[in-house]
């Protein structure tokens, strides 16, 4: 029987480590047809790339945790397996949270080292001393260090309150402390407290980004799909633009021709119109290199394969939208059954961050989860699809809304066209959301499911002292694992996940820091509802000034994204001195962007 319990956990971190390296295509794949060609960075790529197989693989190790603890439990007995002896369940436990710790640890650095380190690493990339080989590696690597270290600073500081900070849980005794299930909840330690703090602070920080980017993306990413066909193709968008663009130019040969033999030149009425025209062709320029760009030219063969394939699949898009609205709609009706029963069932309130004990009212995730764990491994994989579908979410809300500061657009996020700095950003921003992913399945979309799992106990006293409790005869006193209990024979059987008890040890150790990310819970089911109801009367139709907006704010980014160069274009305005005049007239049309279209 030991055998069959190495085979079944072994199959189930197999599958883990598979979905792994399907996260790294993944991650591949979307870095590259989401940055700009033209200002692409080896450095940037790379660290996007980890960053976020990095992020997939710790979004997929919940599913991963929920079928390890329970596959140690025989769901039609209320038992523990043969082979589940208490060694080796800790054996499984302590495997989980060294994989937790280290994919998280590696998060954080990745987040508040690395990623900083490296946007800043391009801020004071200089194309013109570059080209003119009086760039320092030495100096460029020490600015980004400085701007780096800030980023350390606040790590310290985070970890340096949580030690000594007091935890609100540690000093409470109200009912909910009777049961033993809260009371190992609480940290033991200084060290954990001050992990706890850290954590739970950076969860209520991505809840704020989970509120607006993802409950808006829950609800903009399956009407993406069923608006998905274009009003106009892009070869029909392509030839059009060039038709007009060869109209716009007869008619400027035209006027240039009736003035030609003008000593005074040309008439007022005539110059007006050839400023107008002048304007309409610099439109329709832009117009037309968009339309290249959505054909895939100067854009990477991935890129132009990806292209294709959606295009090829773009009719079964509408069937995948409704089915993906469909779960969208189920998931925001059981998080509000979730909330409503935990506001007013919970054990210990705002004191422990709502912690439920058991759910009072029908939830249909979590009975759909139920239900499906009876097919193995049918459950997994739909928690599995579940955390990508919420994941996903948060990718289109972000390149829907766009990383701004209040009102103002700071950077875009779309195909083709992102900025490395934007990129770098979002990614950061993912981290973050993650965390609040993780809160929201474990607490309100799938409450039961994600601490427990499959698991039940029996609640048939044993013929003997020591003995498991044996309800073969008595499956009618079979009982789904919850908090609530404290039969011995639950407190024996029933194991929750890491990922739970972790978060439960943040709500419980810091209220105040569970309580609003409960409460937030309700601003994005808010959120969602405005963003749904306001898209479904939104019709899709091709808007030609956005594009020329587009394509305008596309040649102005490159201002935005540079701190450096932007003090640099400062100080040139004082002196009235360009920097390095010799080698920028072959720069005229290259505004800001990067010429080379590679950086280091």
């Amino acid at each position: 029987m030991a055998s069959a319990g190495l085979l079944q956990t072994s199959l189930i971190w197999v599958a883990y480590a598979v979905a792994a390296v399907l996260a790294l295509l993944v991650a591949i794949i979307t870095v590259l047809t989401w940055q700009t060609p033209r200002d692409r960075s080896a450095v940037v790529s790379t660290v996007a790339t980890i960053s976020l197989t990095a992020l997939l693989a710790t979004v997929l190790l919940l599913p991963v945790d929920i079928a390890l603890v329970s596959s140690t439990t025989s769901t039609t007995y209320g038992a523990k397996k043969d082979w589940a002896t208490p060694e080796r369940v800790d054996g499984i436990l302590l495997t989980l949270k060294i994989v937790y710790y280290t994919l998280y640890s590696f998060d954080a650095l990745l987040c508040l080292l690395v990623i900083p380190f490296t946007y800043f690493w391009y801020e004071e990339y200089d194309e013109v001393e570059e080209e003119e080989r009086t760039a320092s590696t030495g100096s460029r690597l020490w600015s980004a260090s400085k701007y780096t270290l800030i980023f350390v600073a606040l790590v310290v500081i985070l970890f340096l309150v949580g030690f000594f900070v007091p935890a609100a849980g540690s000093g409470g005794h109200g009912k909910h402390m009777d049961l033993d299930y809260f009371k190992r909840l609480l940290a033991a330690n200084n060290g954990e407290k001050a992990l706890t703090f850290s954590v739970g602070l950076l969860i209520t920080l991505g809840t704020l980004l989970y509120v607006l980017y993802t409950g808006a993306g829950l609800a903009l990413l399956p009407v993406s799909f069923i608006k998905s066909a274009p009003s106009i193709s892009a070869p029909q968008l392509s030839a059009t633009t060039a038709s007009a663009l060869e109209r716009n130019r007869e008619l400027q040969r035209q006027l240039e021709m009736r003035n030609a033999g003008r000593a005074d030149g040309m008439s007022q009425k005539d110059r007006r119109e050839m400023d107008s025209l002048l304007r309409e062709e610099q439109t329709l320029v832009r117009r037309e290199r968009l339309a290249a760009e959505a054909q895939g030219e100067g854009q990477s063969t991935i890129f132009r394969v990806w292209t294709k394939i959606q295009t090829v699949f773009r009719p079964l898009t509408l069937v995948g939208g409704i089915l993906l609205l469909l779960v969208a709609i189920i998931v925001w009706v059981s998080m509000l059954i979730t909330g409503i029963d935990k506001a007013a069932n919970s054990l210990c309130k705002a004191r422990c961050g709502y912690i439920l004990g058991h759910i009072n009212v029908f939830q249909p995730v979590n009975w759909i989860f139920i239900q499906s764990s009876k097919a193995f491994p049918v459950d997994y994989i739909l928690m599995a699809l579940l955390v990508l579908f919420l994941f996903s979410s948060s990718i289109t809300g972000i390149a829907t809304v766009g990383i701004r500061f209040l009102w103002v657009r700071i950077f875009q996020i779309k195909k083709g066209r992102t900025a490395p700095q934007a990129l770098l950003i979002a990614t950061v921003m993912l981290a973050l959301i993650i965390l609040a992913i993780n809160y929201a399945v474990a607490n309100l979309v799938a409450p039961q499911y994600a601490i427990y799992g499959t698991q039940t106990f029996c609640m048939n006293p044993p013929r003997h002292p020591g003995d498991q409790p044996d309800c073969r005869n008595h499956t009618d006193m079979i009982r789904p694992c919850s908090e609530v209990f404290t039969e011995p024979a639950a407190k024996d059987v029933c194991t929750p996940t890491v990922m739970s008890t972790f978060l439960n040890r943040v709500t419980l150790n810091w209220p105040v820091f569970g309580a609003i990310d409960f409460w937030a819970q309700f601003a994005f089911l808010a959120v969602f509802l405005v963003v749904f109801i306001t898209s479904l009367f939104r019709t899709p139709k091709l808007n030609l000034s956005e594009l020329d907006e587009e394509a305008e704010i596309d040649e102005e980014e490159g201002l935005l994204a540079s701190t450096g160069r932007r003090f640099g274009a400062t100080w040139q305005d004082l002196t009235g001195r360009a920097k390095g005049a010799s080698s920028s007239g072959g720069q005229g049309g290259t505004y800001g962007t990067n010429s080379s279209g590679s950086r280091s």
